[in-house]
Formats: structure tokens, C-alpha cells, sequence
């Protein structure tokens, strides 16, 4: 078997694929890559035996057909290198040998059987299926990753939770101190359905996505999903449990609101992070009208920082502290210029929106508080 492809969109491909193996795998085999040639196609297929990522590449020629896989390194080391130009691979199965001709050389190694290669239950027939844009989905992915916990004694925090409704599709992780919650009301079903999606999925279907990538379809039933994205799938086991109710945690009637600038909100928090104590990193906000001040210290290194900002506040003069390294997180995670506070009292969370919200989406990113002490 013979095919000739582009140097860089096979080392492209493999580069990403090659996220999907865990550095110790339970299976010799999946240390590879699974290679398919069919109907003038290339299929690169990666497993880790509970997550798996295929692409199709188109071949500018080919003859034969035909299954196999190769070390995930060897290959790799084989092609990263090379300057874009065009190879021609052929593939012997009597020897199990591949060869890789280039412009002023080749390589030749050893290949496997796929029939090695492990075979996973494909999603149910009767999979719930939605339709989201890949830039609406790569948004919500990017911007709710960082909260996801990291629990053995509750694994249904671990993952990203979506929540398809009659009203929206609600994207949402938490670890108990930070939430996110990104509504997309472009997306709804009147059957309401729902999954939680662990992070390592999550995290390599963020990184395949791009945001001219059209619509993204998928399909899931009580054990796991798929992923259809432009030219490529993922296969991916689900996270099995009942997911807390996040919107009981977001507070309704929050009447104090502070308006500021995303960037200047960020750099002072960031300024006041090394005068915290380093095991609760708690910053106090005192909000009065028209100023807010950030303060931290750490009692057992004597050391205090305070910084007065000038803001849009609406609301009753009031302490509040948060834990500084969320704020930072929220706030990297927001794209607009400005942020609103929205606040109730200090035992309350603090709920941190955008000041423009996308179309027909809703962000909304909370913060649980810290007792301060007078």
C-alpha cells in the first residue's frame, strides 16, 4: 500500500492527536497511532481506551487500502522536523514495515496490527443530539475549564456539566469556591437532558476547536459522548452521578453593583496577591460610592498592601472579602472591557458578568466570599 500526503498536515495532525495517550498507558498498543487508508482518505486515530480523537486527512494520491498502527514517537520524532513537501509512504504488511520517503531521505520502522487496537460501545442509537456553532462551544469551553475541581470524593465536580433545557444550553463548572455558567439560548430542546463531561475531554476538544469551525454536533446517552468537529470526532466516557444545582447558587437580588474597568480590577487584585497569606489569599473589598479598596495582609510576615480604585458603585458601603486567585481566574476568563459586581450582602456570593454579553448568550461567573475579620 502507497500514499502521498503534505508533510506539516500529517505532523500537524499527529502533534494534536498526540495529546489524547496518557504518558502510562494500561495497553502496549495505544502507545501508537492508528493509521487507516480508505476511499483515498487517511483516518489518525488516538486513544487513551476512555477518550478517543480521530481526524481525516484528504491524500493527494493513493493506492491500496488498508489498517495499521505506529509508535506515537517514532513517528512523530519522524515528521516534526521536516520543512513542508510532499511524502510518499508505502506500507508493507508482509514485513509489518513502513517507509517514508522525502525529498533527501527516508526512514523505514516497524509497524503494528490494528487489530490490536481496542474497540469502544458507540453511543446508543437513540443519543440525544444538539447543535452548537464551534465558536459559541470553544467560548464556553475556554472559559469554564478553569473552574472544574479537582475532588476524589465527588467526581461529578471534575468535569463540565451541560444542561440542555427548554429555555438553553447551560455550560457550567464549579469547584465550590468559583462557578461558571455560559447560557446559550440559540440551543434548547423541549426533552431536557444532560451530561457531565470530564476535563481531560473537555480540554482536547477546546484545543481541536477554532472559531470559523461551523457547527459542531453532539450526540450523547448515559455513558458517553461524540464529538463531530469539521474533519474530526471525539469518543469520550462520561462523568456518571447527579450534578449539584448550580442555579440555586446564584443569588437573584443583588441591589449593590459595582462598574470597573476588566484590566485595571485584574492588575490591582494581582498587586495586592503577594501581601496575602499564601493559605487563604483572602483580599478585602470595601465599596463606598465612587471608590473601591482592595487590601490584603499577611499577619505571620507582617506585610499590608491597600490600593484605592475609582468605580461606578451603586449600593451600601460594605466590606466583603474573596479569595484573590478566583478573582484573577474570573477575570482572565473575560473577554469585555468592563465587568459588573453584582452584589447582595458580604455572606452572599459575588456574581461577576461581563458588561456586554455575547448574542444571544449570558456569562455569568461567581465567587463564593471569606469571613473577614475586624
Amino acid at each position: 500500500m502507497r500514499f502521498n500526503l503534505s508533510s506539516t498536515a500529517l505532523s500537524s495532525r499527529l502533534l494534536t492527536l498526540s495529546k489524547v495517550p496518557n504518558s502510562k498507558n494500561s495497553m502496549a498498543i495505544l502507545d501508537c497511532f492508528r493509521f487507516g487508508v480508505h476511499n483515498n482518505q487517511l483516518t489518525l486515530t488516538a486513544s487513551d481506551n476512555e477518550n478517543v480523537v480521530w481526524n481525516v486527512l484528504n491524500l493527494d494520491e493513493s493506492d491500496g487500502e488498508g489498517d495499521f498502527c505506529v509508535n506515537g514517537k517514532t513517528i512523530i520524532n519522524a515528521v516534526r522536523e521536516l520543512p513542508e513537501q510532499p511524502l510518499s509512504i508505502d506500507v508493507n504488511f508482509d514485513e509489518m514495515k513502513i517507509y517514508i520517503n522525502y525529498q533527501n531521505g527516508n526512514y523505514d520502522f516497524p509497524i503494528h496490527s490494528a487489530e490490536e487496537w481496542p474497540q469502544l460501545a458507540p453511543v446508543d442509537d437513540n443519543a440525544v443530539s444538539l447543535t452548537i456553532s464551534a465558536e459559541a462551544l470553544l467560548g464556553s469551553l475556554s472559559r469554564s475549564l478553569f473552574a472544574t475541581a479537582q475532588e476524589e470524593l465527588r467526581p461529578v465536580m471534575n468535569g463540565v456539566y451541560f444542561d440542555l433545557t427548554p429555555d438553553c444550553l447551560a455550560i457550567v463548572a464549579s469547584d465550590g469556591h468559583k462557578l461558571v455558567r455560559n447560557q446559550n439560548f440559540a440551543v434548547r430542546s423541549d426533552n431536557p437532558a444532560s451530561f457531565i463531561m470530564p476535563k481531560k475531554p473537555a480540554t482536547l476538544l477546546k484545543n481541536v476547536l477554532s472559531k470559523d469551525g461551523g457547527d459542531v454536533v453532539i450526540r450523547f446517552d448515559g455513558r458517553a459522548a461524540e464529538i463531530n468537529y469539521g474533519d474530526g470526532v471525539l469518543y469520550c466516557r462520561l462523568i456518571e452521578g447527579r450534578y449539584p444545582n448550580y442555579n440555586s447558587v446564584i443569588p437573584s437580588d443583588n441591589p449593590n453593583t459595582l462598574t470597573i474597568d476588566r484590566k485595571i480590577l485584574l492588575s490591582a487584585v494581582r498587586r495586592m496577591l503577594p501581601f496575602a497569606s499564601d493559605t487563604s489569599e483572602l483580599i478585602r473589598f470595601h465599596l463606598e460610592t465612587g471608590k473601591l479598596e482592595l487590601s490584603a495582609q499577611d499577619i505571620d510576615f507582617a506585610t499590608n498592601a491597600k490600593e484605592s480604585i475609582t468605580c461606578d458603585y451603586n449600593g451600601v458601603s460594605m466590606d466583603i472579602g474573596f479569595k484573590g486567585s478566583s478573582i484573577v481566574e474570573i477575570l482572565n476568563n473575560l473577554e469585555s472591557d468592563s465587568v459588573i459586581v453584582e452584589l447582595a450582602d458580604p455572606s452572599r456570593p459575588g456574581v461577576i458578568v461581563p458588561d456586554e454579553q455575547p448574542e444571544n448568550e449570558n456569562i455569568t461567573m461567581l465567587a463564593m466570599p471569606m469571613l473577614l475579620e475586624n
